[in-house]
């Protein structure tokens, strides 16, 4: 990990795996974003010049509005060819353990397998001793780290991508709202990416572009049920059973959501419960500064960055919340 905010190159181990490799299988986490997509399909056609084969896969499920048109590119990796033959090697992006690919790790643990990712540590590593990994938690996107591993294989980075990798970069950064002036190499591969034919307008309008009317009518839902706890210092806001079965996912913007309301005066974090069906929740955090989100994530089996995260807890909304609050109190109060 890198402590200056400049990101760390790709190391010669990861290079020599791909190099003396032939076939692969590049894989994302649970629920991917535009990050993990972005630098999978990347990553592929960075591959297939180096004359190697490859498929995608993700146990998905693929919620978001702007992943629908890359589905078709994903493959069922179960009974998939590439599975026959033991001298397959795995690269797992943008997550740091294996449990972040839910049933995946079934079929492809027994492989060599390497890691790329931007989280914090390596929680349950690959079980080869060959496995390579680049984790940077410098890097704000997963992409940034697969931009740097492409020019360490001596290429140039091609229309679709620097298209893929800005795509990741704005994704996780809310394009460009949460760099600092930590984030000055970021900026410099973000003006290749620019140079090499990505276009931010482009991208910003598939980010954001798109959305139903229903989704607009979620967040005033959400919006008018936000509670302030802590003097204003958190926002509990939460999405019922009955408007996930009515809305269903694809009427959910989470960034629109969390704009609002991180924008509110006074405001450090952020909780969004969603009772996602009646044993389970999944809930988001955001910070915006100081509050670390990821240690209360990782406290319940989550995880995420600093300032965004995320975990699954066994509950109603109402069980959560005080959970959440608890956790939130220890924050605040100490």
């Amino acid at each position: 990990m890198s402590c200056s905010g400049k990101i760390l190159d790709a190391p010669g181990e990861l290079v020599d795996f791909i190099n003396t490799g032939s076939r692969f299988i590049i894989a994302g986490h649970i629920e991917p974003d535009g990050d993990c997509v972005g630098s999978q399909l990347a990553l592929r056609s960075a591959l297939s010049r180096l004359g190697k084969n490859s498929v995608l896969c993700a146990e998905g499920p693929f919620k978001r509005t702007e992943l629908k048109s890359y589905i078709d590119q994903f493959t069922e990796i179960e009974n998939h060819e590439y599975c026959k033959f033991p001298d397959t090697r795995v690269i797992i992006v943008d997550c740091s353990g294996m449990e972040r690919i839910g049933s995946l790790r079934n079929t492809l643990e027994k492989f060599d397998c390497a890691i790329i990712d931007h989280h914090t540590a390596v929680t349950h590593p690959p079980s080869t001793a060959s496995a390579p990994v680049y984790v940077d938690a410098a890097s704000p996107s997963c992409t940034l780290l697969i931009y740097k591993l492409i020019r360490r294989l001596g290429l140039q980075l091609t229309e679709e991508e620097a298209s893929m990798l800005l795509f990741g970069l704005c994704t996780d950064t809310g394009f460009f709202r949460h760099m600092t002036e930590r984030n000055s190499d970021a900026f410099d591969a973000a003006t290749e990416m620019i140079r090499s034919g990505a276009s931010p307008k482009s991208i910003f309008g598939i980010m954001n572009g798109g959305k139903s009317l229903k989704s607009r009518i979620l967040i005033g839902n959400l919006l008018a049920r936000t509670e302030e706890h802590f003097d204003g210092r958190l926002l509990i806001t939460s999405e019922t059973l009955e408007e996930s079965n009515t809305f269903g996912f694809e009427s959910r913007d989470s960034e629109s959501l969390n704009q609002l309301l991180l924008s509110i005066k006074n405001v450090e974090a952020l909780v969004v419960i969603r009772q996602e069906c009646e044993e389970n929740c999944t809930v988001s955090l955001r910070s915006v500064d100081k509050i670390n989100v990821a240690q209360i994530a990782s406290s319940f089996n989550g995880g995420g960055h600093k300032n965004a995260s995320g975990l699954t807890m066994k509950g109603d909304i109402s069980f959560v919340k005080k959970k959440m609050l608890e956790s939130f109190d220890k924050c605040f109060n100490n």
